[in-house]
């Protein structure tokens, strides 16, 4: 183990770069996954078919694929934007549909004699949505929300590939240079991720007998 403590140092930039795309990545995924939900529901039918056509798109499309278009075809249709935004932009994209169908899932369990209430008391579709339905759809959806963070961190272990010094990235750089200890770099690789995939499904598995009880 004696090359992983060494190398401690290296491991927790990257640790720390992995965490900055799973924060940054995945509160922009909820801000345009929740659009896209409130889009889907929407009572303009081009609004819902743009985010029916959106999601169904980028849930389907691999996020390599999403990679190679922010880090090569980005720059070179003029962009000048660092890797690391790239790589979050990407990630973003790809997991915003992912979020969408989840609190798609939480809205369709929200009583439709909610939104009758709320309508009869004169609120707008908007006010009925971010006053009635999101709250209720939140509430049921945190932990497939969770779990969807959870695919996220993994995720950004693809962004490696892709210029950024994440965890997966320097696993790899460190495995190259001690390749009489790659098991134990790839096992310091493993335990970092551990470290954030854990307590996320320990917390998923709280909130979601926490809902169980109260429902």
């Amino acid at each position: 183990m004696d090359a992983v403590i060494d190398n401690l140092p290296t491991y927790l930039n990257g640790f720390g770069t992995t965490v900055l795309l799973l924060i940054v990545s995945g509160l922009s995924a909820l801000v345009i996954g929740t659009v896209v939900a409130a889009m889907r529901i929407s009572p303009v039918a081009t609004l819902r078919v743009v985010a029916t056509v959106y999601t169904e798109i980028v849930r389907n499309t691999p996020l390599t694929l999403v990679l190679i278009f922010c880090a090569l075809v980005l720059p070179y249709l003029g962009s000048r934007l660092p890797y690391l935004i790239t790589a979050i932009i990407a990630l973003s994209v790809y997991t915003s549909p992912f979020v969408a169908e989840a609190l798609r899932s939480g809205i369709n369990g929200v009583p439709v004699g909610q939104a009758e209430a709320a309508r009869s008391v004169g609120l707008g579709f908007r006010q009925t949505v971010s006053l009635v339905i999101f709250p209720q759809a939140f509430r049921m959806t945190i932990p497939p929300l969770i779990n969807v963070f959870i695919a996220l961190t993994k995720n950004t272990s693809v962004a490696g590939g892709f210029f950024v010094v994440e965890l997966f990235a320097v696993g790899k750089q460190l495995a190259n240079d001690n390749g009489d200890a790659v098991i134990p770099i790839l096992l310091g690789v493993a335990t970092f991720y551990l470290i954030i995939t854990v307590p996320l499904g320990l917390l998923a598995v709280q909130l979601e007998r926490k809902w169980v009880v109260q429902r």
